[in-house]
């Protein structure tokens, strides 16, 4: 599969100097192998299960690469790797310490797995060789094994029983990570495996030859017949959710609707696909679009029911079922090799869903195809032009009534007090409009899309997978050593609940000097939480507003810009008037370009 961002400059994988293996220990060999697949980063609390491990990093690994990101929680190191990984294509790399830490990650690993990321997790473990343990913190530094903890939402786990098979399991977990769909894999290393002194040289096989596999190419006929489907279709409509990580996947989407004039739905604040500048671009009236469908073609969708589907997430009477949303005649296409991943104990995948035709293969593949067979058959169809034509007229008209209202109703609000996201949204991106930014991370919803100057979807990484707090603050990091050689700017528009899980990760972007510009939508409340509580007390007729009980984030209220100062990080705020707002995300920019993070605490309105 295309990596996920190979339009983004970042600074050549492999070692920067000729590197002669010279193993002397176990954990020697581990480091050696990250050298060879040209790990730039390892993230990590430290631990003494990867005590060895972690000396041979900063004592043998030669010209320190892989660089080490000390990170203050396990989960944090897990999210640096995340968000490399989301900048970049390739695994990003987490170390954690045994049974604790292991704990501590387990959640960003689950969020990982949602997001299908490749990465790959190494733990460490007291001496498995139990006449070897020391008294007390061995024993509950061991497990068996530690890979069941996390076996349910890793695509593969394991624990080699001597060093010489350390090479062969990490190019299969490196294989197995980066072949579609991709996720994170585990390895736990003994720690004496990692301290035993080798008594005979370990060579390691040429990774080279210990790649994954090539695309899956599409069924001939079933492209025919869903060219034949979309070209003869009055009301299609595409949908598509992580489609954006392949930049020729999001050029053919664009290529494919321009064609055959195909109006553009997704859910928008996990998904942009489609620039939302584009004229088939109409995700605000997504409702009306998938009612009027003849031909739905999903591409890449982990959850197809969420795709086709507007209802009100916080209405907690159960959703309906698709066929409700779509005509009973209403054709569904899906593009996606997701299915491959099954058996997922979280069932993340959504309700099982009536395909008519589901076509398993990489989306380049299957939309190069798609996009040819297309074209052959509008040759032999003059009177599908007018049609196609009149489409295309009457969606750029949705799209363009979309936008005004989008902007009348950020005016109406352009002066309220707390700060409304709208007037946040349109404020940074007045200040960044002249940058090449990228945005790493964005809990802002729908605004930023309506608001900004936004070309494509290589400006937007994408959401943290599943649905866990504390992504931001260390994803971003992670994205940010990524792309901190790129000329880029990058800008993650935080939470305040999300912040206040990993809010340590501010330090970590401080010690490595990543210029992060931090935005903080501080509504001062679990704001998810507290719009279920006010609908469950509304469906149960009691009282709305004992809302607030239990979700709001106030008396005493967070001083995010001074928490980031005693991290290291320039803070501003926080800032609670409009007219205020410019002048602090100006001079946090400032700070931001000239090297180092910096957090612009905003308090505004709820979403």
């Amino acid at each position: 599969m295309t990596a996920t961002r190979p339009q983004v400059a970042i600074a050549a994988t492999g070692p920067a100097e000729p590197w002669t293996p010279r193993p002397e220990y176990g954990s020697d060999v581990i480091v050696d192998l990250l050298k060879a697949y040209g790990v730039e980063f390892v993230a990590f609390n430290p631990g003494s299960t990867f005590r060895g491990l972690h000396d041979s990093i900063v004592n043998y690994g030669g010209n320190r690469m892989p660089e080490v990101v000390l990170c203050n929680h396990e989960a944090i190191a897990v999210y640096v790797a995340h968000g490399y990984a989301k900048a970049t294509g390739r695994p990003g790399v987490a170390i954690v310490h045994d049974t604790c830490g292991l704990t501590n990650a387990a959640g960003a690993i689950f969020n990982a797995w949602c997001d299908r990321i490749p990465m790959i997790v190494i733990g460490g473990t007291a001496p498995t060789d139990m006449s070897r343990r020391r008294p007390n913190t061995d024993w509950h530094h061991s497990a068996l094994i530690h890979g069941n903890l996390v076996r349910d939402f890793v695509k593969w786990d394991d624990q080699p029983f001597k060093v010489s098979n350390f090479a062969e399991s990490f190019m299969r977990a490196w294989k197995i990570a980066m072949t579609p769909p991709r996720g994170p894999v585990f390895i736990c290393y003994d720690a004496e495996l990692q301290e035993e002194t080798l008594s005979e040289p370990i060579q390691l096989p040429d990774v080279s030859r210990y790649q994954p596999p090539v695309e899956i190419g599409p069924n001939e006929g079933a492209i025919r017949r869903a060219a034949e489907w979309l070209v003869a279709a009055e009301h299609p409509v595409l949908t598509a959710d992580m489609a954006y990580r392949s930049p020729r996947t999001a050029e053919l989407i664009v290529e494919l609707v321009d064609l055959l004039a195909i109006p553009v739905v997704d859910r928008g604040i996990y998904s942009v696909n489609v620039s939302p500048n584009h004229s088939l671009y109409v995700s605000g009236d997504s409702k009306e679009a998938l009612l009027s469908a003849d031909v739905v073609l999903a591409i890449d969708t982990g959850e197809l029911y969420a795709e086709v589907t507007s209802q009100d997430k916080f209405n907690v009477k159960p959703r309906r079922y698709l066929t409700e949303f779509l005509r009973p005649d209403a054709r569904v296409i899906q593009i996606a090799l997701d299915e491959l991943l099954v058996g997922s104990w979280s069932h993340q995948s959504g309700r099982i869903q009536p395909i008519d035709l589901n076509i398993l293969a990489d989306s380049v593949l299957a939309l190069e195809a798609l996009i040819e067979a297309c074209r052959e058959l509008l040759a032999g169809r003059p009177d599908r032009r007018p049609v196609i034509e009149s489409r295309r007229e009457a969606t750029t008209v949705i799209h363009r009534r979309l936008r005004e209202r989008w902007q009348e109703e950020a005016t109406a609000k352009r002066d309220q007090s707390p700060i409304a996201l709208s007037r946040l949204s349109a404020e940074i991106g007045e200040v960044i409009r002249d940058e090449d930014w990228v945005l790493v991370h964005d809990q802002l919803k729908h605004w930023n899309q309506r608001l900004w100057d936004w070309t494509g979807p290589e400006r937007w990484l994408g959401h943290a997978g599943g649905g866990g707090l504390g992504f931001g603050p260390g994803g971003s990091v992670g994205a940010g050593l990524a792309l901190r050689d790129s000329g880029k700017l990058f800008i993650d528009i935080n939470a305040d609940g999300d912040m206040l899980y990993n809010g340590s990760a501010l330090w970590t972007a401080a010690k490595y000097r990543v210029p992060i510009l931090y935005v903080m939508y501080n509504n001062r409340s679990y704001h998810n939480s507290e719009q279920h509580a006010m609908n469950m007390a509304r469906d149960r007729g009691r009282d709305g507003e004992q809302r607030f009980i239990g979700t709001q984030i106030d008396d005493p209220a967070v001083d995010f810009a001074t928490m980031a100062r005693a991290f290291g990080v320039h803070g501003e705020g926080p800032v609670e008037r409009p007219e205020d707002l410019r002048p602090a995300l100006e001079r946090a920019l400032a700070v931001v370009k000239a090297g180092r993070p910096a957090l612009v605490d905003v308090v505004t309105q709820p979403r």
